[in-house]
């Protein structure tokens, strides 16, 4: 870990420091599925400025800082409750330490090793501070309680088998409710939770002729749960900037993509803000194939993520989407590549398109239609700048500007002009 600078204390001093370097632990943080699924290492170095000067005149921890806690609730936040951002576990471990009213000021610097990124690389790291006028902009961590019951507060003992059982009758209404009601705090990865064990509950004895209209009155209660809604599912509160890709090479591939376009245009909730030039392009992956027709188009829409996709999927269909294979040839594709600055990851949906980064197809026409966009999220920037680099930019053969109108020569794309497709990437 770097040098850091010092922070003076009030009176212009340099406070003192401790650090802690390399805590590592297993995280399942970041925007991709197989991030959340197969985990990763997450490393982080903390340094403390505080004043240790009373601690060490009075040789008491009580007046310093207990670095093996505060090592333990870090490893305990890198291996805890996922969240998609390196600079989100970087707020928490700062609000973590600082928690502790003797510390004045922390840096944070949290590395993620192992990292999805497509190029070579030693380390992606976060560095934050965080002091008493500069806050952290997250809760600090807080234990999921364990509670072990002492042996007064067990299950109480069964009767012997000769003697009666104890009567404990109460009236129901006297009966509190079970503490396993309570919410449930949420799971952490490779951790096991045991919940604080509710007091059991004698049997209660309802009072004669009861029992059927107190069965009926529980039947009828309705418990109502909070309803969770989807990010993706969520409607804006406005129109909302989108880019989709279209593709084909099957059958008159410019003439499809041209009814895409006017579907697209007529469906509620979809404005085209503007069409890339039409480009031709070589297969990435899969067998050997025609060439494929490629253009984006940049919408504005009030709907959904999943709702424009919805939207898109049925373009497809209507269209006689045919995909039989991965990579393999099709009659139109439609892919939603942004949605606003919306970074999301689900079985359906991925935003931004997870290899919008790395494909040529994609990237030229954009760039085309607007010179200054931005790729967001991981692997993202300037879209001309990607267009430049990426791995296929060589398969892109020719742009066509009037291709919506006029009839664009050899768009016809058939068997006779395919040639085999570059190797499909790692």
């Amino acid at each position: 870990m770097s040098e850091t600078p010092g922070v003076l204390d009030a009176q212009g001093h340099l406070l003192d420091r401790i650090r802690l370097t390399g805590l590592s632990a297993t995280g399942y943080h970041g925007v991709f599925e197989h991030e959340r699924r197969e985990g990763q290492t997450f490393v982080a170095d903390v340094v403390v400025h505080l004043d240790t000067r009373r601690a060490a005149a009075q040789d008491d921890l009580r007046h310093t800082l207990d670095y093996g806690d505060v090592a333990s609730k870090v490893v305990a936040v890198l291996e805890g409750e996922p969240v998609d951002l390196v600079e989100t576990l970087a707020e928490i471990i700062a609000a973590t330490v600082l928690a502790n009213g003797s510390v004045q000021a922390v840096d944070v610097t949290v590395h993620k090793p192992q990292a999805p990124i497509t190029v070579p690389f030693e380390d992606v790291t976060v560095s934050i501070r965080r002091d008493r006028s500069k806050l952290p902009a997250a809760e600090p961590y807080s234990p999921v309680p364990v509670v072990t019951l002492a042996p007064d507060e067990a299950a109480p003992d069964e009767p012997a088998p000769d003697e009666p059982a104890p009567d404990e009758t109460a009236p129901a209404a006297a009966v509190p409710p079970t503490a396993a009601l309570a919410e449930a705090a949420p799971a952490e990865p490779g951790r096991l939770l045991v919940p604080a064990a509710a007091p059991m509950l004698a049997p209660v004895r309802a009072a004669e002729g009861q029992g059927d209209v107190e069965d009926a009155a529980s039947a009828d209660e309705v418990v109502v749960g909070e309803v969770v809604t989807d990010v993706l599912d969520r409607e804006p509160d406005g129109p909302v900037d989108a880019v989709l890709a279209l593709g084909a090479n099957l059958g008159n591939a410019q003439e499809t993509l041209r009814a895409a376009v006017s579907a697209l245009a007529a469906t509620p909730g979809v404005v085209l803000v503007d069409v890339s030039p039409l480009a031709r392009t070589a297969p990435v992956g899969g067998p050997q194939q025609p060439d494929f027709l490629n253009a984006v188009v940049l919408v504005r829409t009030t709907l959904s993520p999943r709702g424009l996709l919805r939207a898109t999927q049925a373009i497809e269909q209507q269209h006689g989407r045919e995909r039989h294979e991965h990579w393999g040839p099709r009659t139109l594709d439609v892919d939603i590549v942004v949605y606003g600055q919306v970074l999301a990851t689900t079985d359906d949906l991925e935003l931004p398109h997870p290899r919008a980064h790395e494909r040529a197809f994609v990237l030229q026409p954009w760039a085309q239609a607007d010179p200054h966009a931005v790729l967001p999220g991981l692997g993202g920037g300037p879209v001309a700048a990607l267009a430049a680099t990426a791995p296929d930019r060589a398969g892109v053969r020719w742009l066509a500007l009037d291709w919506l109108t006029a009839p664009v020569s050899a768009a016809q794309v058939d068997a006779d002009t395919s040639r085999s497709a570059p190797p499909s990437r790692p």
